[in-house]
């Protein structure tokens, strides 16, 4: 079964979605399933995050189409990354770096071949006259050298690490999805030495909070907050039938920090 996925920040009230699935279907074979369309708008860091978590469970021979683009029309290059089981089709913004890396080794090119473009090509929309069309040419089997050189100056992306120190170990928050939850950059690995059940000291700007760690949402009592570990394999703090984020006033990029000694 040949597999395009889309993820954009362009939402559904317009067209621009469509145009690019109409684009996929005149010229390619492809069943076509749409990650998001929701990401906020312009915000390369959350686009690149949901693609990693998602790329992963496609299966061997997926092309993925990537838009978050503030930079279109402008000097900044189209990729494509090829990695051992899937391709990845964007602007070269570092928001198809970290769904590449999750996937294994790869190698980055950059898309220069017209001849599998539509002409002429929109300043202002590139994910339908670029990116979806060189994408249907890949699941149809045209050959990356044909579509492009290999490179190695694209831009990277990093969410960055926690930090393990005697006290504690701290991260910042990553993205905050539609419950509320709070997920964090702290791998599950990072917290293996707390127990669940056990009270956790949570810190957030100046504020501190003592909230359980648990293995799921229904091990507390509704409208109570918990600290887990989610299905990213990184915390998550939340609350049990509310949202957590709207409770903490918790934003993408604040500081939160686990504190080893809970007594």
């Amino acid at each position: 079964m040949k597999i395009m996925t889309f993820l954009t920040d362009f939402g559904t009230k317009n067209t621009y979605v469509a145009q690019m699935k109409a684009v996929a279907l005149s010229l390619s074979n492809t069943r076509i399933i749409d990650i998001t369309h929701e990401v906020t708008p312009h915000n390369i860091r959350e686009g690149a995050f949901l693609l990693q978590m998602a790329a992963p469970h496609f299966p061997v021979g997926t092309v993925h189409v990537a838009v978050v683009d503030p930079g279109v029309g402008t000097s900044r290059k189209g990729i494509m990354i090829a990695t051992n089981s899937q391709v990845l089709v964007g602007p070269d913004n570092g928001l198809l770096l970290p769904a590449a890396r999750a996937l294994g080794s790869f190698t980055v090119y950059e898309l220069t071949n017209p001849r599998y473009m539509i002409s002429p090509i929109s300043s202002t929309f590139h994910a339908r006259d670029i990116f979806t069309p060189i994408a249907a040419h890949i699941v149809e089997g045209v050959s990356f050298e044909d579509i492009g050189s290999q490179i190695d100056d694209f831009v990277d992306l990093d969410f960055g690490q926690a930090v393990c120190n005697d006290t504690g170990i701290a991260g910042t928050v990553l993205y905050i999805d539609s419950f509320g939850n709070i997920i964090t950059t702290i791998k599950e690995s990072q917290i293996k030495r707390l127990k669940h059940g056990s009270m956790v000291t949570v810190s957030i700007g100046s504020k501190k909070h003592k909230i359980p760690l648990v293995k799921a949402y229904g091990f507390v009592k509704p409208q109570n907050l918990l600290l887990t570990v989610g299905s990213s394999h990184l915390v998550e703090l939340s609350m049990n039938q509310g949202n957590a984020a709207q409770k903490l006033k918790v934003k993408a990029g604040d500081m939160i920090q686990i504190h080893w000694d809970t007594t």
